[in-house]
This record gives structure tokens, sequence and C-alpha cells, in this order.
């Protein structure tokens, strides 16, 4: 069966862009000669679609024609098409494909409009389920929960629904434990707001904290950065911080390797050495983190499970397997590179 990962590789884009072309979603812009492209690979691969996007009738497996699935991501992290949630669209998807399900569409959120076209989406996909990455906004988020029949979250706090997460405080705190453990006293971090808009109360954030407070070391304010999420404000702002201070920790924890990769680049221009001068120790091991110089330490995170394991959740209480609403937590593992010292 043809899915929209095959779109995507003979491409050469993102998921969700081929989502929105499939899908006649407007909501986000994409060049005509991306998108001709586009349907050219997916009349060439044998995924075929009618006016409003669905799949061809006569096309579909059986089990999709009974449920009916869609995707909404959070937007702070996918606009950038990042590659932590590309794995984990394509976890969703190859395990809607193991249930005989196809994915109808992955919808990212930004505006009221974004949330009006998800409305339109879901009533012309008839969908039944709905899965969530990371947090949306309430308003959005509520109407999922009132119109969609299933809903289960990857990275969400809600107990009214299935979630599958990991442990972010945990993770984050091991790392800056090892870090602890390997000599630093002055390790600042890289990261972003939370769900609330607040830096402090951000998960890995307060693993940071958490492992500062238990090892009795100070956290020194121009250290904590907030770069927003955004690549090139880390750069730009890690680089602003090193300048204004006049001096530098030895060591960073990043709260995703997408922040701590440019932050890298910011220190090394400075001539300080990695990690003989600043280690650095990040969060998700996307596959670039093994290639950055030297090799970035990070938490890995099983990306591709998450999404398998909530499709499969899914069409579980879909089917009504099962009906109280249940957290499964996937496993991290430190990954240990030069960045850190460790090899």
């Amino acid at each position: 069966m043809v899915k929209l990962k095959d779109i995507a590789e003979q491409v050469g884009v993102s998921v969700s862009t081929v989502s929105r072309v499939i899908n006649h979603d407007v909501s986000r812009s994409v060049n005509e000669a991306t998108r001709n492209r586009i349907l050219e690979a997916a009349q060439t691969l044998g995924y075929r679609t009618n006016k409003t996007g669905k799949p061809a009738k006569g096309k579909r497996e059986s089990a999709t024609a009974v449920f009916h699935v869609g995707c909404v991501v959070a937007v702070p992290q996918n606009k950038y098409n990042h590659p932590y949630f590309s794995i984990i669209l394509e976890g969703i998807e190859r395990g809607l494909s193991a249930q005989g399900c196809r994915l109808e569409f992955i919808h990212s959120m930004e505006s009221a409009a974004d949330t009006n076209r998800l409305q339109q989406l879901v009533k012309e996909h008839s969908i039944d389920g709905m899965i969530v990455v990371e947090g949306l906004q309430a308003e959005a988020y509520q109407w999922i929960k009132k119109n969609v029949r299933a809903v289960v979250g990857i990275d969400i706090a809600d107990n009214e629904v299935p979630v599958i997460a990991y442990d972010r405080v945990a993770a984050a705190k091991a790392a800056v434990a090892h870090l602890i453990a390997k000599g630093h006293r002055e390790i600042g971090f890289i990261g972003g707001p939370g769900r609330y808009g607040e830096l402090q109360k951000e998960k890995r954030y307060r693993g940071y904290q958490y492992a500062m407070e238990e090892a009795g070391l100070p956290i020194h304010p121009e250290w904590v950065i907030n770069v927003n999420w955004d690549v090139s404000q880390s750069y730009e702002t890690v680089k602003d911080a090193m300048d204004r201070a006049g001096r530098h920790p030895s060591a960073f924890f990043a709260a995703s390797d997408m922040m701590a990769i440019p932050a890298m680049r910011a220190v090394t221009e400075r001539k300080l050495g990695i990690p003989e001068d600043v280690a650095f120790f990040s969060v998700d091991n996307i596959e670039l983190s093994q290639f950055t110089s030297p090799p970035l330490s990070t938490i890995h995170v099983p990306k591709m499970e998450m999404g398998m394991i909530a499709a499969k959740t899914l069409i579980d209480y879909l089917n009504r397997q099962y009906t109280i609403p249940v957290k499964i937590w996937v496993p991290y593992e430190l990954k240990l590179r030069h960045s850190s010292a460790d090899q």
C-alpha cells in the first residue's frame, strides 16, 4: 500500500507537505512546482485521490472504510518540518497501515483559520479517530474531543484520553546528572517555553533544575537561555549571551538537538573547543546528532515506536477493546558521544 511517506521520499519533501497537497489544505502555502511534483508522484506510485483529496473509491482497505483517522501536530516545532516530529508521523502511518488503515490527513495548528480548516477536514473525511501530537490551543483541542469519537495523545497533558509519552523531566535530569558526574559545576540551559508560555514550567527545564538543586549547584540566570524553540534564535541568542558575559559555563544542556546544534556553532565560532571548553548534552537523538562535529551526546527518544503505539492504541479504542484512558510511558536512553567527552 502506497503511503504518504513514500510520496514524500520520492519528491524530497516532508510528510506534512504531502498531506497538505493531497488533502487540498490551503492553510499553508506550497509552491506550484512542488505541488505538481507531489501530485505526479502520487499518480506514479498509485496513490489515487478524488477531488476531496481522499483515496479513490475501491482503493481503500476494508479497515480504513470503517475507521478514518486524522492527525494534528502542534505548530511551534512542526513548522520547520522538525525531524523529531517527522519520525513520529512515520510511526503513526506505519502503525495505521499495520491495522489496515490509512492516515487521512496531517494538520498543523497556528491560528484560528487553522482551527476552521481542521473542522472542515474532520467533516470531509468523516473522521472517527484523531492522534494529537503535543499540546494544542485549548479551543481547538476541546472541539476535537467533542466531535471526534476517539482521541489519543502523544506527549499531551490530559488524563481523560490515552497518552503515549516519555518522562521528559526524568530524561533531562539524567542528562544533567551525567554532566555533573563528569565534573561540571556551571551548566547552562538552552530551550523554550512550555505549554503555558513559561520556560521555568517546561518539563525539560524542570529536570535540569532538579538535577542542579540535588547537586547543590546554583543556576545562573544569564545561562538560562530562552530561544523560543527557534533554530536561528538558538545560534544568535547563545552567541549574544556569551558576548555580553565575556565568559561561559563549562557545559550546556539543550532541550532538543535542534536547539543544541546551532548553539554548538556559536561556541566554536568563539574559538572554544567542544567538549574541552564547553560540553553539550541534548534530547531527541535526531539522525543528524551523530554527524555533528563533534557528535552530540543526547537522550534517545523512541520516536517511531511512539507513533506506532499511538496508532495501535487508537484502533484498539475505536474497536472498544479498552474503555479507561491509559498512559503508556516509553523508555529513553542516554546516547553518550564526544560532545560530553564520552568518546
